[in-house]
């Protein structure tokens, strides 16, 4: 019912920068919160920046400074500005949103499908 499509990561060297965006689409009703996660393999998924409706955007400390957050509510798009990236960042990025749809008017947490971000020389 809810689509989450992520575009924009890509390999870059350290230092540099790079946007992802995430938009959702499908039987929406509302948005709560959205967000990005990374994984890397053998590691759990962390949280690397979150931004609740009307609310103010919490980070991950070791992108603070460095990473920013924000929404199009208009477009149910979230972004993540990514600067000064270090290998360290080099992840597969998720976007993630509490969604309530149309049909049960419940909230639930949605995924998509991830987008590689490598940093490298």
């Amino acid at each position: 019912q809810v689509q989450l499509v992520e575009s924009g990561g890509g390999l870059v060297q350290p230092g540099g920068s790079l946007t992802l965006s995430c938009a959702a689409s499908g039987n929406i009703f509302s948005i709560s919160a959205m967000g990005w996660y990374r994984q890397t393999p053998g590691k759990q998924r962390e949280l690397v920046a979150r931004i609740p409706e009307g609310g103010s955007a919490n980070y991950a400390d070791s992108v603070k400074g460095r990473f920013t957050i924000s929404r199009d509510y208009a477009k149910n798009t979230v972004y993540l500005q990514m600067n000064s990236l270090k290998p360290e960042d080099t992840a597969v990025y998720h976007c993630n949103a509490i969604v309530t749809v149309q049909t049960t008017y419940t909230p639930d947490n949605y995924w998509g499908q991830g987008t590689q971000v490598t940093v490298s020389p």
